[in-house]
């Protein structure tokens, strides 16, 4: 049996683990639905109320990589700006990093305030959740282009366009696919935070009405929804990131001890 083979059951046999440990923890304490609920009452509910939620998974997930989108172009623009020109820099990096730095929840209601309630305030909130970390790396990969490459560049006539496009931004490839992978879950947060405020559709609608109810397995459904997305897309960005900066991936290939 190979090493990685061995690896992905070893995580696998630990996340049963957890789960199994959970459900018999929560049997031997004999822990109220409306505190804790077990595995297997969550999993019941997911499989019963599963055709009602599917249209708040579909719209949630929408939302979400809408915005997560859009998250990326701008971050990838003013990350670009700011990693080429100092006085971008100086600029635009203290108003980001304010703007980084305000709470969310506190920017929900003047989304709804302007767009009214619905998809739009969740599509700006993933936005503004997700680019900021886009921004950063695509600043760090720009920045830590050796300058000796691009002395020798510009002295064989290139001009600072061909040098971004030829060399700048292919050397950020691998921040920026370490960032869509953080992007992507802060961009889930913002488009559920957004739905438990201002909308009647999503997975973040469903947990909050669910709790208002005392349906507490109804809630932890929600999240194993929300975690399984979060998962698969992280998943889905980690393949693609090794088929398109596998040349900077270091290979972990280790032998059976």
């Amino acid at each position: 049996m190979s090493y990685e083979l061995r690896r992905r059951l070893w995580a696998a046999a630990l996340i049963v683990a957890f789960f199994g440990l959970w459900e018999i923890l929560c049997l031997a304490l004999q822990a109220s639905d409306l505190v804790l609920p077990r595995p297997s009452q969550v999993f019941d509910t997911l499989v019963d109320r599963f055709p009602v939620l599917v249209p708040h998974i579909i719209q949630t997930l929408w939302t979400t990589m809408v915005g997560f989108v859009l998250g990326v172009a701008v971050g990838v623009v003013i990350g670009a700006a700011i990693g080429v020109s100092r006085t971008a820099y100086d600029t635009a990096y203290p108003l980001l990093i304010g703007f980084s730095s305000i709470p969310k929840v506190a920017v929900v209601p003047i989304f709804v305030l302007w767009f009214g309630s619905g998809s739009v305030p969740a599509i700006l909130t993933a936005l503004a959740m997700c680019f900021f970390p886009i921004v950063v790396n695509i600043a760090t990969g720009l920045a830590t282009t050796e300058p000796e490459l691009e002395d020798v560049l510009k002295s064989l006539g290139a001009s600072k366009l061909d040098i971004l496009w030829n060399v700048g931004l292919p050397r950020t490839m691998p921040f920026f696919f370490a960032s869509l992978k953080i992007a992507v879950t802060f961009a889930f947060v913002g488009s559920v935070l957004s739905e438990t405020v201002a909308s009647n559709r999503g997975i973040g609608n469903v947990m909050m009405s669910a709790s208002s109810n005392f349906d507490v397995p109804l809630v932890f459904a929600g999240l194993f929804i929300l975690a399984l997305l979060g998962v698969l897309l992280y998943v889905a960005f980690s393949l693609i990131e090794t088929r398109v900066t596998g040349w900077a991936t270091r290979r972990q290939d280790f032998t059976a001890a």
